[in-house]
């Protein structure tokens, strides 16, 4: 394989496959209605792109228009409708990699408007751990740490920011970029597809969605370091909150998937959340992360101490009671389980824990708040109590 010294081609060498934090998980493809569909997944499961694309072609017959492939060269949402007119495929398979891809979330969002309902698409694409592993075998020490830095701030950061994407998408054409798995299925979900199957061969994520609603409809992510978050508010209105990014970009979208394939742990947060990145276990460690909320508290959307704002898919995890019952106070920045010198361990204990609080702050709110902040505060600086 060639190439210059700060440029990585997206083919890498089988043996290229991602491990640790990111590590993807081989769903069970029974849970895929089509029969079509799922003996595609299984006679490619351990295929790379190429590969999948050869064997799509041999079978071209067998499966009719009951499979749609995209040629490499597309890569706009314009070429895509084209590809998908008159046409209501079960499975469309995007040959291009998706981290090539420019206007990647229109090209998704076209997808879901030409796929009928129930159908399914499967794309791949490089991810941050893969390239990363990938420069730390070519290069020397040294070298590799200086090649991982150039990557990160050019083909990460620079897409993200709105200062420097236009220049990035100029001078690179799209090629190259660097998305995380969690990016890569969040855009996914934005675009209305649940995710049925995910892996890692070849040297590439492979991951198939099903269509199960319209793309949502809301303003597009950005890397920026704060971030603007929808969460159910007093009386059951929408307010925005702002923090300090801790997770990788889409991640918001992500939660249904993660509810779904994880359990919740302390605090009734999720186990081994793999969104969150390594700046954001710091900040979330020294309580920078929901700085930002200061603004919230003097636009009076929040208070200092109250019940944590959340989002609705987590909002629905409650009690109907208890719903009602959290919609009569503002949400804090504080929240009143830090209070408890044990740590609620399930949704359940939470909820308690809650309930306690705000049964006690709508008797005497003032006199509630005072006492449950230097509790909170005594158990943040005696008991390493930390922002989850």
């Amino acid at each position: 394989m060639k190439s210059g010294l700060f440029r990585l081609q997206y083919e890498v060498e089988p043996r290229y496959t991602e491990q640790g934090s990111e590590q993807g998980a081989k769903l069970d493809t029974a849970q895929v209605d089509d029969p079509e569909v799922r003996r595609f997944l299984d006679n490619t499961a351990s295929m790379g792109y190429k590969q999948t694309f050869g064997y799509l072609k041999q079978k071209q017959l067998e499966y009719a228009d009951s499979i749609v492939v995209t040629p490499f060269t597309t890569r706009t949402p314009e070429a895509l409708a084209y590809r998908l007119e008159g046409k209501a495929p079960k499975l469309l398979f995007m040959a291009r990699p998706l981290h090539t891809v420019e206007r990647l979330d229109d090209l998704l969002y076209t997808a879901n408007r030409g796929l009928p309902e129930g159908s399914y698409l499967c794309c791949h694409s490089m991810t941050a751990v893969l390239k990363r592993r990938l420069i730390r075998e070519r290069y020397p020490w040294g070298l590799r740490q200086l090649v991982v830095g150039w990557q990160y701030l050019w083909h990460r950061v620079c897409p993200k920011l709105r200062l420097t994407h236009g220049l990035y998408f100029a001078v690179t054409g799209g090629k190259n970029r660097t998305m995380s798995r969690v990016e890569i299925i969040g855009r996914l979900y934005r675009a209305g597809f649940e995710v049925v199957d995910e892996q890692f061969r070849e040297g590439e994520f492979f991951v198939t969605g099903r269509k199960t609603k319209a793309p949502v409809d809301d303003t597009p992510p950005t890397g920026s370091p704060i971030i603007h978050l929808r969460r159910v508010g007093k009386d059951g209105n929408d307010i925005v909150v702002h923090k300090f990014r801790t997770m990788y970009t889409y991640s918001e979208y992500v939660q249904p998937y993660i509810y779904h394939y994880q359990s919740l742990e302390r605090g009734g947060k999720f186990k081994d959340d793999y969104r969150v990145n390594f700046w954001g276990r710091v900040l979330r460690r020294v309580w920078l992360d929901e700085l930002p909320m200061v603004w919230n508290m003097l636009r009076g959307d929040m208070k200092l101490v109250g019940v944590r704002p959340l989002s609705h898919q987590y909002f629905n995890l409650y009690s109907p009671e208890m719903q009602q019952l959290r919609v009569k106070a503002k949400p804090g920045l504080l929240p009143p389980f830090y209070y408890d010198r044990h740590t609620p361990e399930t949704i359940d204990e939470v909820q308690a824990s809650e309930r306690r609080y705000l049964e006690a702050y709508l008797q005497h709110p003032f006199r509630t708040d005072w006492r449950y902040f230097w509790g909170i505060v005594g158990n943040i600086l005696f008991h390493r109590k930390h922002s989850a």
